[in-house]
């Protein structure tokens, strides 16, 4: 198996600066704004964007988590997980809710976070931001924000290492080796 870094901590750093700008761009700022990570690695990483968005704004962002478990339309195909909280501290009815993932790929776990806002409430509006868009959809979900496009085959992995999950940030994709 080959492995290749494709994003630093310093890059990851910048792309989220990015994003958190677009963010407040595309919204005219933090009003009304809730940022959903989803878990595992969208947590921390709507976290991190809720700190920077704040610090440009001086204003604080409410910020939820998201288990899509139970929304899956997969769940037979792959191991079970184990179930993680889903906590949304504020009402989303009229809210901007901002999904947060690691990484964009099939768009399957996307249709199961907006199936699960949607049981929850009615926002104004769901958006997308991700640190990754690797391609490869099936379905037609895009992202209103992305860190970076990486042009991926089927077989490579894209693995997003974040601090407070691993330890050390970095963008990892791995291949098999032929």
């Amino acid at each position: 198996m080959s492995v290749k870094k494709i994003q630093t901590d310093v890059q990851m750093k910048r792309a989220l600066a990015r994003i958190s700008h677009e963010i407040l761009e595309r919204n005219s700022g933090a009003k009304n704004l809730i940022l959903v990570g989803m878990h595992s690695r969208g947590v921390p990483l709507a976290f991190r964007i809720r700190d920077l968005i704040s610090s440009y704004e001086g204003q604080a962002v409410d910020v939820g988590s998201l288990d899509i478990g139970l929304y899956r339309d997969d769940i037979s195909d792959k191991p079970q997980a184990t179930m993680k909280p889903t906590d949304i501290p504020v009402d989303i009815n009229g809210r901007i809710v901002v999904l947060v993932d690691d990484v964009l790929y099939t768009g399957r776990s996307i249709r199961a976070a907006m199936d699960a806002i949607n049981d929850l409430g009615r926002p104004s509006q769901i958006q997308l931001a991700v640190l990754i868009d690797r391609g490869h959809r099936e379905l037609p979900i895009r992202a209103d924000f992305v860190g970076k496009n990486v042009p991926t085959s089927k077989e490579e992995d894209v693995a997003v290492k974040l601090t407070e999950v691993d330890g050390l940030d970095e963008v990892v994709i791995s291949s098999p080796t032929t």
